[in-house]
């Protein structure tokens, strides 16, 4: 058997559309894992590659940032309201990272209910919470359905989230011609990085500002869809409601001629507050 190394010390992967490098040894550093067998037993012509022949994986590539970070020492610190733990578990399981996955399942209490343990990066008053209840507190209660229900409203902090949206319409020459709206095009979110990703969880696009510390303000998320009665209805189960609205609007004329359409565009801001 050939023991020479078939593939080359830097890699490149292609994992869901995004792309990663990393070296030949993090990605083997779990033995019997699906890496370790793709990139130690197998060589690179047996693996499929992409049109830029990176090798490719057809996985969540948002996830895949914390099963890399997990190979590099074999530790794992998940941001604050990771919403995506169950899913990330799956990705474990798929990649035979049994360690892991272990780390990231639901635990069962004396009782049988199902509880999940917070890490030590989920909450700051994590610590506190275990120090004066021997860590009973520092449960948070799954539902059968899979869905996390905080042990009390107490427990979630408080802040500010501003909604904010750009949208234009136009008014035709004849006053009885119904307004054209136009979709509008993106719905920012401002506030504590922590509570826009515990509010809107996955549904956060956070491709403008990625990889900011839960405890920094950003005004450049913005969420994947586009109906504010969405952002609304999160925002509201989530215990917030809205205290202070603005908006501002200008007019202008599609040519010269007064008798043409007028395009209106608008900024508006909703601010929503949770006590």
């Amino acid at each position: 058997v050939d023991k020479t190394l078939p593939f080359s010390e830097i890699i490149e992967l292609n994992v869901g559309g995004q792309v990663y490098v990393t070296r030949h040894k993090t990605l083997i550093a779990v033995p019997d894992s699906l890496l370790w067998n793709m990139f130690s037993k197998k060589s690179p012509k047996d693996l499929a590659r992409d049109s830029k022949g990176r090798f490719f994986l057809d996985r969540d590539g948002f996830l895949f940032r914390y099963i890399l970070d997990y190979l590099r020492d074999l530790n794992l610190v998940l941001p604050d309201y990771f919403p995506e733990k169950s899913r990330l578990q799956r990705e474990a399981d798929f990649f035979q990272l049994r360690d892991l996955a272990k780390r990231l399942s639901p635990r069962v209490s004396k009782d049988n209910s199902i509880s999940e343990e917070i890490s030590q990066s989920d909450t700051e008053d994590g610590a506190q919470q275990c120090g004066s209840s021997g860590g009973a507190d520092a449960l948070r209660t799954v539902s059968v359905g899979g869905a996390v229900r905080s042990p009390s409203l107490d427990s979630r902090k408080s802040g500010y989230i501003t909604i904010g949206y750009r949208g234009t319409y136009t008014i035709g020459r004849d006053i009885q011609t119904d307004a054209k709206f136009r979709r509008v095009a993106r719905i920012t979110v401002c506030g504590k990085t922590s509570l826009a990703k515990e509010v809107f969880g996955e549904t956060l696009n956070e491709s403008r500002d990625p990889d900011r510390p839960p405890e920094r303000y950003t005004s450049r998320y913005y969420l994947k869809y586009n109906f504010l009665e969405q952002a609304f209805d999160k925002l509201t189960e989530a215990g917030f409601h809205m205290v202070a609205c603005s908006s501002t609007g200008t007019c202008a004329y599609t040519s010269n001629d007064p008798n043409e359409d007028k395009i209106w565009t608008s900024y508006t801001e909703y601010v929503f507050c949770r006590d």
